[in-house]
This record gives C-alpha cells, sequence and structure tokens, in this order.
C-alpha cells in the first residue's frame, strides 16, 4: 500500500508542515515567550480600548519605517485594540506645490492658504497621502478605509484665527490665513461604524465649513479633536524627536497638565513643541486618559509605547 503526502521531497525533517513560520531554536522560542509574557500586563490594560496614533515626519518618509509601522498599526487591530490614524503631509505638500508652480505666501512664519492652494491640500492629503497609509496596514493583514474630515461630516471647520501686536503701536491685527480651519464639531459616528465593522480609519486634516467650504487643519489639532470626541485611551502623537525634554536636554516621562502648562510659561517647553503639547492638553481636557508625544523614528514606536514602560512623554490630567 503506498503513502502520499504533500511535504516538499527535501523538507527537513524538523520543519514544521504548513506552519509557514520559520523553525525556532530553543533559544529563540524562550526568548520570544519571554516578550510576551513581559507584555501582558499591557495587552490586558489596552484591550477593547480606542488608541489615535498621529502619523507623520520621517517617520512617513522613510519606506522602511512607514512599512513597519502599517505592521505595528495591524498588529494593535489583531490584539483586541481599536486604532485610529490621523495624518499629515507637509513635504507632499510642498512637492506638489512646486511641480504645479504655485507660490506659498507666509505670514508670521505660517502659510496662507489660498483657494488654488486648498486645492492642492485636499486633493495630495485626502489622496495620495491617505491612500498610501491605508495602503500600508491592509497590506498588513487588516483592512483601513481611507477617508478625510469631509467624509460623514465627521469635522466641522471654521476659519482659524489668528492675531498679532504691532511692534510699533502695539495694537493686535488679525492675520488672514485664508483657508486654514481648526475643528469646531467631530462626528464620531462614521468612526464607530468603520470600527465595529472591524476596519481601522485612517483620516487626512481636512474639514468642511457650515457653508460647504474645505479646510487645511493641522494634523496634530485633528488628532487631539478625534482623540477627545472618542474619549481615547491613549493619543500617541509621532515626530521627530524624543519628547519634551527639560532645560537640560533630558526627557521628562510624564508631565501633569499643570506642569505642562507651567513648562510653557516658564519657557522650559518653547518653539515648535508648544502646540504639539497644547494640543495634548487640550485632549486630555477632553478626557484622553493620557496622551504621549514620541519619536517616530523609532522602529516600532507605537509598540513600545504602549507594551513597555513607554518611551516618550505622558501627558496626564
Amino acid at each position: 500500500m503506498t503513502t502520499t503526502t504533500n511535504a516538499p521531497v527535501n523538507a527537513p525533517a524538523s520543519a514544521p508542515l504548513g506552519s509557514g513560520l520559520p523553525h525556532l531554536s530553543l533559544e529563540q522560542a524562550a526568548e520570544q515567550a519571554r516578550v510576551l509574557t513581559s507584555a501582558m500586563p499591557f495587552l490586558r490594560r489596552h484591550a477593547g480600548t480606542t488608541i489615535v496614533v498621529k502619523y507623520g515626519g520621517h517617520a512617513m518618509g522613510e519606506e522602511r519605517l512607514a512599512e513597519e509601522f502599517g505592521r505595528d498599526i495591524a498588529i494593535l487591530k489583531q490584539v483586541g485594540i481599536n486604532p485610529i490614524v490621523v495624518h499629515g503631509g507637509g513635504p507632499q505638500i510642498n512637492s506638489m506645490l512646486q511641480r504645479l508652480a504655485i507660490q506659498s505666501t507666509f505670514v508670521d512664519g505660517l502659510r496662507v492658504t489660498d483657494q488654488a492652494m486648498v486645492e492642492v491640500v485636499e486633493m495630495v492629503l485626502a489622496g495620495t497621502v491617505n491612500k498610501y497609509v491605508a495602503g500600508l496596514i491592509s497590506k498588513a493583514g487588516v483592512l483601513a478605509v481611507g477617508i478625510c474630515g469631509k467624509d460623514g461630516g465627521l469635522i466641522r471647520a471654521r476659519k482659524l484665527r489668528r492675531t498679532r501686536k504691532d511692534p510699533g503701536s502695539h495694537i493686535e491685527q488679525v492675520l488672514d490665513l485664508g483657508f486654514v480651519g481648526e475643528p469646531e464639531h467631530v462626528d464620531v459616528r462614521v468612526l464607530h461604524a468603520l470600527t465595529g465593522a472591524g476596519l481601522i480609519p485612517v483620516i487626512a486634516p481636512v474639514g468642511v465649513g457650515e457653508d460647504g467650504q474645505t479646510y487645511n487643519i493641522n494634523a496634530d489639532t485633528v488628532a487631539g479633536a478625534i482623540a477627545g470626541a472618542l474619549g481615547a485611551s491613549r493619543l500617541l502623537m509621532l515626530t521627530d524627536v524624543p519628547g519634551v525634554l527639560d532645560g537640560e536636554k533630558r526627557l521628562i516621562p510624564e508631565l501633569s497638565v499643570a506642569a505642562a502648562e507651567a513648562g510653557i510659561a516658564r519657557g522650559m517647553i518653547s518653539g515648535g513643541m508648544i502646540p504639539k503639547v497644547e494640543n495634548c492638553i487640550d485632549a486630555v481636557r477632553q478626557g484622553v486618559k493620557g496622551a504621549v508625544i514620541l519619536d517616530g523614528r523609532v522602529p516600532h514606536a507605537c509598540l513600545l509605547e504602549l507594551f513597555t514602560d513607554g518611551f516618550g512623554t505622558l501627558i496626564l490630567a
């Protein structure tokens, strides 16, 4: 009697049949078991919660890090967490503006977004970049859906108002930044519909006004507003720096809202870190349990932050 098998003729006797996984030595298997055991308390802590991740900077521009990011977000969904991604795309917008020979105008370092520019912003953010980020996650085995704030009435926006004091008269002047907006209201129903169906929402920071006008919104601001509206467990702000640093350039692992505000007031927190910290403060005040500023250039940054003791700056109420 002849017995047939589907195993490869030259397969080693120890190779696992049908698993598709590499054969591990006892030492390697023990190390994997140790890592899983150490991660279990963190897995239990975050199981069933919503995590909002703001994605951008060098982590998005470097292909290897981008692919790792997609796999990491997929892993979060597979272990029972509901991740929601909000992405930026400043470099991609600049590149497209150059290709189209559209000149940028700046007021006090802030780009003015006119009608021609807001059309490019929407095309790049809600089109090319949005589908690229959603594709990274879907490629890793979990379906992601790319949307923007205009879809399903997610983000109703209003014109952003900024003022400056005239150096001579000290009279406050209103800056007109064109179609730059800020969230006025977040309707999370479309997000609940997607996450309830097992999908991961990937959101481009474009909103719509009551009159139907499209507004370009800062991605950090959108991430904070969405995290607050959802009462997320964590807001992870991926940046190009380790987090908030003290006067001696050492990482501050944790800050209360009061301490963060004091740091801004006395100048310890300065420059581009101020709006990031302010967005985290706003999110925490809206009900987010904790907001973290962390270095997105570190491989597996989201996993390290959630499943270890953390390596960024955690801002708590």
